[in-house]
């Protein structure tokens, strides 16, 4: 496995590769990884011929300077991980290596980025756009892997791509999840043992909405979460949104889209969670 740290060995990597005929797989990260983030991988490994992990806290999609500062570090870890598992090569550059400017691109994603994480973290979806768009033009990938625990970050990116027409295939994958339940996130290891007994009432919940969407009306099962959220001491709940998972605009109705999710953040003390669970599923 290689580890470079310039755009320009990056590039180099994959367009060599390339060059021999591979298929080459890209999963972007920002480390702490864990068997989601190595979910992504086997996956790219299954599906390409040589599969490439970025390593990046990227600074401008955070809008808070303190959760930027938390954020967990652990490159030497993840550099074993990802050998251990057979991956190629690992792109890890610098924050002055990735803006040697300050970035001026704005992209618009429309109501994609009006709701929930888009309107709760003002500018957050520009700075993921800016850090994918330029990790795609130094990699050019064929496919590019991303969680499903991240949804809304999903759908936005496949629309970028769609956008500007880039030759990149984007494949969601399914959320991994701890035994309890709790999705697995860098950020879950910032929990307190005690928070992270009770982290599990999230993905509880989203199994209640997804047992009693279609017995319950949209409103009445939203107000029941809400409730619960209320009554539960430990946690303070953003938002929580049954949304058509194209468009990722609410609904009000059981009707109102052929696929249909649940949409979740909440504080666990300091730490902000994000999940999401299929309601109703369509398919072609």
């Amino acid at each position: 496995m290689q580890l470079v740290t310039t755009r320009a060995e990056a590039t180099q990597f994959s367009l060599s590769e390339q060059s021999l005929g591979k298929k080459v797989g890209f999963v972007p990260t920002m480390g702490a990884l864990h068997q989601g983030h190595l979910s992504l991988v086997h996956q790219s490994i299954r599906q390409n011929d040589s599969t490439i992990v970025s390593i990046f806290v990227n600074p401008i999609q955070f809008n808070n300077a303190d959760d930027l500062k938390k954020y967990p570090r652990t490159l030497d870890n993840d550099l074993e991980l990802l050998e251990s598992e057979g991956c190629n090569m690992v792109f890890a550059p610098s924050v002055e290596e990735m803006y040697p400017q300050v970035p001026t691109e704005s992209y618009s994603f429309g109501l994609l980025e009006q709701v929930m994480e888009g309107f709760y973290r003002p500018g957050h979806f520009n700075g993921v756009a800016i850090v994918v768009r330029r990790l795609f033009d130094i990699l050019r990938p064929h496919r590019a892997y991303f969680g499903e625990k991240d949804y809304q970050q999903l759908v936005i990116i496949r629309k970028m791509v769609e956008q500007f027409q880039l030759p990149v295939e984007t494949i969601g994958c399914p959320i991994v999840r701890e035994p309890d339940g709790l999705a697995m996130s860098s950020r879950n290891r910032r929990l307190a043992a005690s928070e992270r007994a009770q982290a599990s009432f999230i993905y509880q919940n989203l199994v209640f909405a997804q047992g009693n969407a279609g017995k319950l009306t949209v409103k009445d099962l939203k107000n029941e979460i809400i409730r619960r959220f209320q009554n539960h001491p430990s946690f303070r709940l953003e938002y929580f949104e049954f949304s058509d998972s194209s468009s990722l605009q609410p609904v009000d109705d059981w009707n109102d889209a052929a696929n249909i999710r649940a949409f979740i953040a909440v504080y666990l003390g300091e730490v902000r969670l994000i999940d999401n669970i299929v309601l109703k599923e369509t398919r072609v």
